[in-house]
């Protein structure tokens, strides 16, 4: 429990015994004005039901407060109650953060989360890395909130999009293979979805020269019929086509699992659109027999939303083939059924908001309750500071070229500095490594959500202001700190704290309360900006602060403990958004 908790539990108590108001919670900040005291206490909610003014409650609430054994002392300022909080509290508290730091208090329930849920047709990009960041990294704050976390996500393996790579393949690759061309297999693959594309363009381009519209020349282009084919004989399981199109897929996997590896994030469970496009039909069947569906004269299957402010949405085609929806449908089924979660958050991008509300709408009405425990994890789209990226034509942000980008100029930041010069090649290079990645990971990630972002790849690595690097910096500041001090003092000893030392105590207490809410909102930018505000705090602390050459043995042993302990909570807050840590930059 932090200081401000504890007082607002210790105010509530005070105001049940002199005004007997039972649950009356008062907001309680900290001070930041220039009169004295640690906390400020608003007083203008008990105006009206206690019929005085503010300025009398202050007084009366003040002076019930330091009868207590929390206070030293309070003011009164306009209805403001400022109160000095006594120097033992502080102490007190610093303790219990120390003792507690490691131990989770675990919730008894299962988080499943989804992220990633790539094509095999194209390797990752920009927009995969902020949803792959922001996947892991609730994942990673679930697990310190307490819960047990299942990673998946589901891969959309199958498809005309995928047929389209596999017969440009076979028509322009001349039996080439990843390795033949020393290409990462998920870009080979990427390559001719490109090469599709171009050539489908040229088609549609002659048949419309011979005067046929452009919307039939789509139709009829012959790459499109060939495709179509394909993927009518992948469905019908012809060997030949099922043959390539596993080699295909198994060279995209394993150029994901690279990009993944460097990325630093992993799944516990994958999922495949090849075995989960079958599921949802009987699903629909059930719904039917139940009248929660109903179908049109065409054979068609559609839900009714109109009730719930949506729109009629199809569920099976006429043909009985499966929509999106169908299969999504199926797989929410298949994953409560095989594992025992009691949560699932979808983390996918602002555009497929309607189709969410959709798919939880219909499962409730299919008469699944854990609908309820569904989430879509909802995030806006990144660009760039030269625009927005564009998808088939092969001009997107490369995943694996922006974390090389990221590393390169991490690597010259470094040299430039010259500080890592005594370090071995192999410990320079995971240094730019952990410095690059951290900044984009973190720039990423300090931005709420649900905000649309611009990524700018030279401001993140700023080694001042709200980044990675600045964050990485001062907790290698603090380990070049505590190297120098030697072994540590195992009990903490009861100090005079100035104002600097109880704020970064304020600071640290804040840690389990900003993770619990972070887990409750889904946010990693609330624990980013936490070990920002904490960073500042720290270095204010140590400009202000001699320790290695503070005299009073006592002193000198509680600023490096306190030290101690802000290292062990920027490396914990940043293992929750996936960042590593360096001993030196």
């Amino acid at each position: 429990m932090n200081i401000k908790d504890i007082i607002e539990q210790k105010l509530s108590e005070v105001i049940l015994n002199v005004y007997q108001l039972k649950d009356i919670k008062l907001e309680v900040q900290e001070n930041k004005t220039e009169f004295e005291g640690d906390f400020t206490i608003v007083t203008f909610p008990l105006v009206k039901q206690l019929k005085k003014n503010p300025e009398s409650i202050g007084v009366e609430l003040g002076e019930a407060l330091t009868e207590t054994e929390l206070f030293e002392s309070f003011n009164v300022v306009k209805g403001f109650l400022n109160v000095k909080v006594k120097n033992q509290l502080f102490i007190d508290n610093f303790r219990s953060v120390n003792k507690n730091f490691s131990i989770v208090e675990k919730k008894n329930a299962t988080v499943m989360v989804e992220y990633s849920s790539p094509n095999t047709n194209k390797p990752l990009h920009l927009g995969h890395i902020r949803n792959n960041l922001l996947g892991f990294s609730v994942a990673q704050i679930l697990k310190e909130a307490g819960y047990d976390v299942i990673k998946t996500q589901i891969i959309n393996d199958r498809g005309i999009h995928i047929c389209k790579s596999m017969l440009a393949w076979e028509k322009f690759g001349n039996g080439t293979t990843p390795e033949t061309t020393h290409t990462k297999g998920d870009k080979f693959v990427g390559n001719y979805y490109v090469e599709f594309d171009k050539n489908y363009k040229k088609e549609i381009a002659g048949l419309v020269e011979q005067g046929m519209g452009e919307e039939q020349a789509k139709k009829e282009a012959p790459l499109m019929k060939e495709a179509q084919k394909m993927l009518l004989d992948w469905e019908n399981g012809d060997d030949a086509v099922r043959t390539l199109w596993a080699e295909m897929n198994a060279w995209v996997y394993k150029g994901f699992n690279e990009t993944y590896k460097r990325l630093g994030v992993d799944f516990d469970q994958v999922q495949y659109e090849s075995n989960t496009y079958i599921l949802g039909k009987d699903l629909i069947q059930a719904g039917l027999d139940k009248g929660v569906l109903y179908q049109k004269e065409d054979g068609s299957v559609w839900c009714d939303l109109t009730d719930e402010g949506l729109d009629q949405k199809l569920l099976l085609r006429s043909d009985g083939t499966s929509v999106y929806m169908t299969q999504d449908l199926g797989t929410a089924v298949e994953r409560f059924k095989q594992n025992n979660i009691q949560k699932l958050i979808y983390t996918v991008g602002n555009e497929q908001d309607y189709h969410f509300q959709v798919l939880f709408k219909v499962l409730k009405k299919l008469g699944y309750e854990w609908a309820d425990q569904l989430f879509h994890l909802s995030y806006g789209m990144v660009e760039l500071p030269e625009g927005k990226m564009k998808s088939r034509e092969g001009t997107v942000v490369d995943a694996d070229d922006l974390m090389q980008e990221m590393y390169e100029t991490a690597k010259s930041k470094a040299q430039e500095l010259g500080k890592l010069e005594s370090l071995s090649e192999k410990d320079k290079e995971a240094s730019y490594e952990t410095v690059g990645l951290g900044a984009l990971k973190y720039f990423m990630l300090k931005v709420d959500p649900k905000k649309k972002m611009l990524f700018n790849p030279a401001e993140s690595i700023d080694f001042n202001g709200n980044t990675g690097p600045f964050i990485q910096y001062t907790y290698a500041r603090i380990q070049s700190l505590l190297s120098k001090a030697g072994a540590l003092q195992s009990e903490i000893a009861d100090i005079e704290l100035n104002q600097s030392e109880k704020e970064l105590i304020m600071q640290l207490a804040n840690f389990k309360t900003t993770v619990a809410k972070s887990a409750e909102t889904l946010s990693p930018a609330l624990v980013a900006n936490y070990v920002y505000d904490l960073v500042k705090t720290y270095n204010s602390f140590y400009q202000n602060n001699p320790i290695l050459n503070q005299e009073d043995e006592n002193v000198k042993q509680f600023r490096l403990t306190i030290s101690d302990i802000t290292a062990k909570t920027i490396r914990k807050s940043l293992e929750l958004l996936g960042i590593g840590t360096v001993n030196r930059m």
